[in-house]
């Protein structure tokens, strides 16, 4: 096993060994649609996670038993059309978006014009297909290697089944699209959350470990106390884009001028995502900030900070 770790990292730029996981670097750091990948070897197995699209574009030089997916969207599985027959795991609230194509539309909620454009592009450049092996896992469900474990962490409010995995032996954690950027949580999607992301992220702040993996941007901190002021600042977005909101709607507001206003995208970007997202966000954050009395409802379709 140890010569498999060495071989991975000979063929792969920029790989980073931290003990029995290899950090397989994804292209410019993984940005998106690229990841960052990691591979954990035991004496028993290896197993590949989250096989991103660099991971299919470059193919595999290493021996993979299993596949371990942080969540089921279309740039965390590409890699695993290279390796159709590997037994693939996930958490059980996120195995739907395996079983077919239609699950996995249904996990992000998109409007019909968009979704239809989106379904090519998954299929074409992500190289989706139904898995034929999938085992599903719960939180605190511990993966033996042999002298090597990863540890379940369920982290949900990205997806319903987004998981952060810890392996002791490494003092690493692996945080998925919990990524620390400076853009922030992304909580809107049909089965997102924002409450249950930021109580995943109270959740990560207590993990135990010095390396601190993200699949998105980031790539490896390490240093615990500089992950918990990354992950303050990740988590602090939530609270900027709703403050920013409240001095929006000091007047009456309604959703349409906060999704064009932009609380989550900079006016640069334009992608036919934006508006959906931008309306899902202020949507997720009208309906909060109503329950708790920081805006009141003025007319059927307006809203004011109180």
């Amino acid at each position: 096993m140890t010569m498999q770790r060495r071989f991975a990292t000979e063929n792969w730029d920029n790989a980073l060994e931290l003990g029995p996981v290899t950090v397989l670097t994804g292209q410019d750091q993984g940005k998106y649609p690229h990841g960052n990948s990691i591979l954990v070897t035991g004496e028993n197995e290896a197993i590949l996670v989250d096989p991103s699209l660099t991971v299919a574009d470059r193919g595999i030089s290493f021996d993979v038993d299993r596949i371990l997916l942080s969540h089921v969207h279309e740039d965390h599985i590409p890699g695993m059309s290279r390796l159709p027959d590997i037994p693939v795991l996930c958490h059980e609230e996120d195995a739907i978006g395996l079983t077919s194509l239609d699950g996995l539309m249904s996990m992000y909620g998109l409007p019909e014009e968009i979704e239809e454009e989106f379904r090519k592009e998954v299929l074409e450049d992500f190289s989706y297909a139904p898995s034929k092996q999938v085992s599903t896992f719960t939180d605190g469900a511990t993966i033996h290697l042999g002298g090597v474990n990863i540890e379940v962490i369920h982290t949900p409010g990205h997806t319903r089944g987004h998981c952060a995995f810890l392996i002791p032996e490494a003092r690493t954690a692996y945080l998925g699209d919990i990524e620390l950027s400076g853009f922030g949580p992304y909580y809107f999607d049909a089965w997102s959350s924002l409450e249950s992301f930021e109580n995943s992220l109270q959740v990560c702040g207590e993990i135990d470990a010095d390396h601190f993996v993200t699949f998105h941007h980031k790539w490896v901190v390490s240093g615990r106390d500089q992950f918990l002021n990354m992950l303050r600042d990740f988590g602090s977005v939530i609270t900027k884009r709703e403050l920013a909101m409240l001095a929006f709607m000091s007047e009456p507001k309604s959703l349409e001028e906060c999704a064009l206003q932009r609380f989550v995208y900079r006016p640069a970007v334009a992608t036919k995502f934006v508006h959906h997202v931008e309306t899902r966000s202020a949507q997720i954050h009208i309906d909060r900030m109503l329950a708790d009395g920081r805006l009141i409802q003025v007319t059927e379709s307006s809203f004011q900070a109180t």
